[in-house]
């Protein structure tokens, strides 16, 4: 697997010193889109050495909610840092500030009728349906300019914007993968520092968890090689060979 399928001289580095994984899910815990056994045989003998893992992803909420049910880690963050899931039948827990989740999926639908004005070929997420904190859009037909643009728009408006290799994401300003793991650190595993952590990612969400500032250590998967001109922290991480 690619988060866990490090060379070696990355694995020695780490191995004395990490305790938690909080990792991306599509593109880094996946293979060709599917979870592979090696993975929960990975995720095994993570837990056998008393590492937690912690799934930080963009997916839905409605993803996230049944995905920790079945895998063997120790929580998941959904929506770019957006709500916490851990085992059981617990409700979620925000990460970010929103009183009212009805009104304020109506402030996003709102912002995403307008950003179709201005960008017509924006299409709606399928999975758009199961979110609470953000507002999801498909990729295929945006250039490299195009979100560029897209993401000045939303900083217009007082929103922010990220994206992953599969969608685009409108979202609070402060939401982001970074935030929400420290969040669920300091509540969660108030035992651990970010010094503790390990961070892995292949995109532009997950640019804030490669600040080597907040996290020391950081892989990311071969697949980021291609965004690595757009991340503001091209060079903080360790990069593995594996795709």
């Amino acid at each position: 697997m690619p988060f866990l399928a490090l060379s070696e001289s990355v694995a020695a580095r780490f191995s004395s010193k990490i305790r938690l994984v909080a990792t991306d899910m599509d593109g880094t815990m996946t293979s060709r889109g599917r979870f592979a056994s090696s993975l929960f045989r990975a995720l095994e003998d993570l837990a056998e050495r008393d590492i937690s893992v912690l799934v930080v992803t963009g997916r839905s909420a409605g993803w996230v909610g049944g995905l920790v049910t079945y895998l063997p880690v120790s929580g998941a963050i959904a929506e770019n840092g957006g709500l916490f899931y851990t085992h059981g039948d617990k409700p979620p827990v925000p990460l970010v500030p929103i009183a009212d989740f009805a009104e304020h999926r109506r402030e996003l639908a709102q912002t995403f009728r307008a950003l179709q004005t201005d960008f017509p070929q924006v299409r709606e997420s399928e999975d758009n349906r199961f979110r609470l904190t953000d507002w999801a859009f498909d990729l295929s037909e945006l250039s490299p300019q195009e979100l560029d643009r897209i993401a000045a728009w939303c900083d217009d408006r007082g929103w922010g914007f990220t994206y992953s290799s599969i969608q685009g994401h409108l979202k609070l300003p402060m939401q982001h993968k970074a935030k929400g793991v420290l969040q669920v650190l300091g509540d969660r595993f108030p035992q651990l520092s970010p010094k503790e952590v390990v961070t892995v990612g292949d995109s532009p969400n997950d640019a804030s968890l490669f600040d080597a500032a907040v996290f020391p250590h950081s892989v990311g998967v071969a697949n980021i090689a291609k965004y690595r001109d757009r991340l503001p922290y091209p060079d903080s991480s360790q990069y593995s060979s594996h795709s």
